[in-house]
């Protein structure tokens, strides 16, 4: 997964607004915000879609 790290910083979680952090592991973009959803990264593209999202366990 390739992901700058400028555009991590204007990026926001679409359904709490919070902070969002890659998981390399996972390839997602899990939200360190209230909500802690995890969005996929597909093809090095984020998909910030909360239909899209994993629910924290």
């Amino acid at each position: 997964m390739k992901i700058d790290s400028w555009l991590l910083d204007i990026l926001a979680c679409p359904n709490c607004r919070g902070e969002l952090k890659a998981d390399e592991a996972a390839d997602e973009l899990v939200c360190t915000g209230t909500c802690k959803y995890a969005y996929p990264v597909r093809d090095d593209i984020p998909v910030l879609l909360v239909d899209q999202a994993r629910t924290p366990a």
